[in-house]
């Protein structure tokens, strides 16, 4: 009977002081929606990355040549390395059990030239075993195959930026484009791939036969990359450690104190790595919100200390006519309980909409989380809570006498 009596009270107290109320659970609020949509925006972030990630290919392997390493967030090889072949590509198909697939990559950036229309783009050479181990799709003509490769031919498929800065609104498939000066015929284009992890545009590139691209563009005879599809996600490490052999074994480096050359990366890995940084960064930028939510919190310790020095008489007659300490002191925990109670769900309601509006009208993408709302919402109870308990306390300890003779 005494919470209820206490709530009535506490809701008439508030009451009284509509602008007051307001502009205290207006900082609560303000703390709770910003919790939950700078966390909807980290979250919306790290599912695009991961996203990305697979989209790359299912159960994916990298073999790049050389120690490769991360400069101002982009990987880079350092040095020349020529170590690696295309019979390593194929003797990794037939020696480890654990890969189902693997596609020899070499590529290079170039001019292309459609008629009065050039552009720079990346000319990949590979193998039609790409299409399946990084999920590419042929949206319009076919694919080159291992006969077009075998014969060195001069197809190519192009990707949608290369449509569009080459071909304009015209059809691609069968014109003859020049890569450099060596004229190709369009067999096919590339369905939208959009950005890698790295913001390079996937579809800004063209795609021919790895022997062609070889022997009649870049005049090479070793290869910088393997796409490696492993046989199923539990073979990943299995697949990874026989890779290691067989190359290491290929390029003679049976010496435990030879250093590898060539970077093997785990598409496990990557999204392990991956997620650990999106994490971190939502938790940043988390924290970063909850300042809001203290702001808040001092806002509610300002106005129940104004409303204990304008109620001294009233809690000095309280006392007087039996009240105890601690029923001043749950009587203004209950009314800092309900302004961060009241703020906490109007500011959940307040987040949710944010994040829908932000995913509306903005390229970012927010994924709430049922966490974060629960957090954000326990957060400015205990703020609202640890903020009241000094205003209550005080209260609580006037003494009465004093507190009837203060006008």
């Amino acid at each position: 009977m005494k919470i209820a009596r206490g709530l009535k009270i506490s809701r008439k107290q508030l009451a009284a002081h509509k602008m007051r109320t307001a502009l205290a659970l207006l900082g609560i609020v303000i703390g709770v929606s910003t919790v939950i949509i700078m966390v909807s925006v980290g979250k919306g972030a790290e599912n695009q990355v991961l996203s990305r990630i697979e989209a790359m290919g299912t159960n994916l392997i990298i073999v790049n040549v050389g120690q490769v390493q991360r400069t101002a967030g982009r990987q880079q090889v350092r040095g020349t390395v020529t170590t690696l072949t295309l019979e390593d590509a194929g003797a990794l198909i037939e020696e480890c059990p654990a890969v189902r697939a693997a596609a020899p990559v070499q590529s290079a950036k170039l001019q292309v030239k459609h008629e009065s229309l050039a552009t720079n783009t990346t000319i990949t050479g590979t193998t039609a075993d790409i299409l399946k181990i990084r999920k590419l799709e042929v949206e319009r003509g076919s694919f080159f195959g291992e006969e077009d490769n075998i014969g060195s031919r001069r197809v190519a498929v192009v990707g949608r930026t290369v449509v569009r800065n080459l071909f304009e609104e015209s059809e691609p498939v069968g014109e003859t484009i020049r890569i450099g000066k060596v004229p190709f015929e369009v067999i096919g284009v590339l369905g939208a791939k959009g950005s890698d992890l790295n913001g390079v545009d996937q579809d800004d590139q063209i795609l021919i036969p790895i022997n062609t691209a070889l022997r009649r563009l870049f005049n090479i005879a070793y290869i910088s990359t393997i796409n490696i599809e492993a046989a199923n996600k539990e073979k990943m490490a299995l697949a990874q450690q026989q890779v290691r052999e067989v190359l290491r074994e290929r390029h003679r480096l049976n010496r435990q104190d030879k250093a590898d050359d060539f970077t093997i990366q785990n598409q496990t890995d990557l999204i392990e790595a991956q997620r650990e940084t999106a994490e971190t960064f939502t938790v940043l930028i988390a924290s970063i919100a909850g300042v809001s939510l203290l702001v808040g919190g001092i806002g509610i310790l300002a106005i129940m200390l104004m409303a204990v020095k304008e109620r001294t008489n009233e809690i000095g007659l309280r006392m007087a006519v039996g009240a105890s300490r601690k029923d001043i002191l749950v009587q203004f925990l209950l009314e800092a309980s309900a302004l961060s109670i009241g703020g906490g769900i109007v500011g959940i309601g307040t987040g949710l909409a944010g994040s829908l509006v932000t995913n509306a009208v903005t390229k970012l993408e927010t994924s709430v989380s049922l966490a974060s709302v629960i957090l954000s919402f326990t957060f400015s109870i205990a703020v609202g809570l640890f903020f009241g308990v000094y205003p209550a306390r005080k209260a609580s300890r006037l003494d009465p006498i004093t507190a009837l003779r203060t006008e």
